[in-house]
């Protein structure tokens, strides 16, 4: 999988995360139908591979299909096993090496320049800048991209979506979005229901589609 390419093309990852297995798979295939290409299952939710698994025999091979919050060697094997194309880490850890060695591209958790540096020579193909609002927002990714014009930033955390306009004009290559586009859909219960996670989605959609002028 190129994810460069993928990011650049839709320019929206979305975070699912939840404690209901099946709300969080209706989550990802409902994400999926509404056009947002890029999901990522992140492993603090309850049985995370499992979901990921599902995800994957629904969508058959060719779908790109993330994991999130993949710390260690393990759970790279983990997620891989389980059917993740790609990887995303919340910092420069093991499990960027791992994922690499099971040719997994990798979307690894940066904050510093120092750490910009450390996750490219790990092997990450892009970065996700974490948490985002509280390094310093749109004006911190538009600094970054002085001595990193080539670097793909990826900004996670607090991003809704008028900031998923400012950060993309800033000059990041995608967003991650959770729980400003997710809500509770993948709780227990399914939180305000499907509608309103398709309305979201559809929000986003429009916002990293627009052209920014």
């Amino acid at each position: 999988m190129d994810l460069p390419a993928a990011l650049r093309a839709h320019r929206l990852v979305a975070i699912v995360r939840g404690d209901d297995p099946d709300a969080a798979l209706r989550t990802v295939m409902t994400l999926i139908e509404e056009g947002v290409a890029l999901v990522e299952v992140s492993l603090t939710g309850r049985d995370a591979p499992d979901v990921i698994a599902q995800a994957r025999a629904a969508l058959g091979p060719d779908a790109p299909l993330g994991a999130g919050t993949v710390l260690t060697a393990e759970d790279a094997r983990t997620v891989h096993r389980a059917g993740a194309d790609f990887v995303v880490t919340p910092a420069v850890c093991e499990g960027v090496g791992a994922a690499r060695e099971l040719q997994l591209p990798v979307l690894a958790g940066v904050m510093t320049p120092t750490e910009i540096v450390a996750a490219l020579r790990a092997g990450a193909c892009a970065v996700k800048l974490f948490p985002a609002a509280q390094a310093g927002g749109p004006a911190y990714v538009r600094a970054l991209k002085g001595p990193f014009p080539d670097v793909p930033f990826v900004p996670v955390g607090g991003v809704d979506a008028e900031a998923a306009r400012a950060y993309l004009d800033a000059g990041a290559l995608a967003v991650g979005v959770g729980s400003p586009l997710v809500g509770d859909a993948a709780d227990a219960g399914g939180g305000t229901g499907l509608d309103g996670l398709r309305a979201r989605a559809r929000t986003f959609l429009d916002v990293v589609r627009a052209d920014g002028s």
